[in-house]
């Protein structure tokens, strides 16, 4: 199971998962990645640097709160991805649909 944690840095909040996004993980972290989008008026990036690898669901996950984040003008942040997870977005034609930062702090500076 995936264990995430938040993170608050001035006035963005830093979503953390820990271990691989897969399918039965997906449902629940999309839902906590939504409300925490939701709560902190979309000032939010995910920190990658400790997920894995993304399986097929994962990477839809990704795409539905993205998607979720567009319908108010906002695009899903992703910072510290890993070689194999740039691979498979890269692989997956989905590289250029979210925001990429090398680490935390850049996607945060990101907001100013």
């Amino acid at each position: 199971m995936i264990n995430i944690t938040e993170q608050k840095l001035g006035a963005v909040m830093v979503l953390t998962p820990e271990g691989p996004l897969v399918t039965e993980d997906a449902d629940r972290f999309k839902d906590r990645a939504i409300n925490l989008y939701n709560r902190s008026l979309g000032r939010c990036v995910v920190d990658a640097s400790k997920v894995a690898f993304v399986d097929s669901k994962g990477l839809e996950t990704l795409v539905d709160i993205n998607d979720h984040l567009q319908q108010s003008g906002q695009a899903l942040k992703l910072c510290a991805l890993n070689k194999t997870v740039r691979e498979v977005l890269s692989l997956t034609e989905l590289a250029s649909t979210f925001e990429q930062y090398e680490d935390v702090t850049t996607a945060v500076r990101s907001f100013l």
